[in-house]
């Protein structure tokens, strides 16, 4: 069904066993965040369309009362396989001031996506405010700093998808985290029929 995956970084297994694992911890902290300021708004703000997966998967595991809101945010148009700069291309949810905030993205790379709506969102005064990436790419050149509570998985330096990762909007909903073969990835920046 695949062909084009050529190595295969993090099997499913190992992704819905972390995703529980992140689960806990988040309840947990959000929990005494909330024990000191109880009746506070949990809102959770998947960054589409790459953190849809986790999302699902993760506030399944979040036995909290929470609302979700989402951000669109453009940063690898098309069949790029190098970030072109995050910019927000839906509207921002404005009403955080106050509230507890999960910020879900699906990969640290640049840091120039989740850095953008931290900050954005920063800057309306949430009660706290927390990112988790499903990936974070350690030996990567961060062009914007940005610190990220909860990790997934650190990951080689790699072009990868699955998991809600996509190139040229395919391979999201292959289950695991994997690379492509060099030929799937056309000169024209197209995926090959291989």
């Amino acid at each position: 069904m695949f062909p084009e995956i050529d190595h295969i970084l993090v099997t499913r297994e190992q992704i819905a066993e972390r995703v529980r694992e992140l689960g806990e911890r988040i309840a947990r902290d959000i929990n005494s965040d909330r024990d000191t300021n109880p009746g506070v708004e949990v809102v959770i703000i998947p960054i589409l369309t790459g953190a849809l997966v986790l999302a699902a998967d993760l506030i399944r595991e979040l036995p909290l009362r929470l609302s979700l809101r989402v951000v669109a945010v453009s940063s690898y148009p098309g069949a790029s396989i190098a970030s072109k700069g995050a910019k927000i291309s839906g509207d921002l949810p404005c009403d955080l001031c106050g509230k507890h905030v999960l910020i879900i993205d699906d990969i640290l790379d640049s840091g120039q996506t989740i850095g953008l709506v931290k900050e954005l969102i920063a800057g309306q005064g949430p009660a706290s405010l927390r990112t988790c990436v499903l990936l974070r790419k350690p030996e990567s050149v961060r062009v914007r700093p940005v610190e990220v509570e909860y990790v997934g998985f650190d990951i080689p330096n790699h072009f990868v998808v699955g998991y809600g990762l996509d190139y040229d909007g395919f391979y999201r909903n292959y289950p695991q985290i994997a690379t492509l073969r060099p030929e799937a990835i056309a000169g024209d920046g197209s995926p090959s029929a291989a």
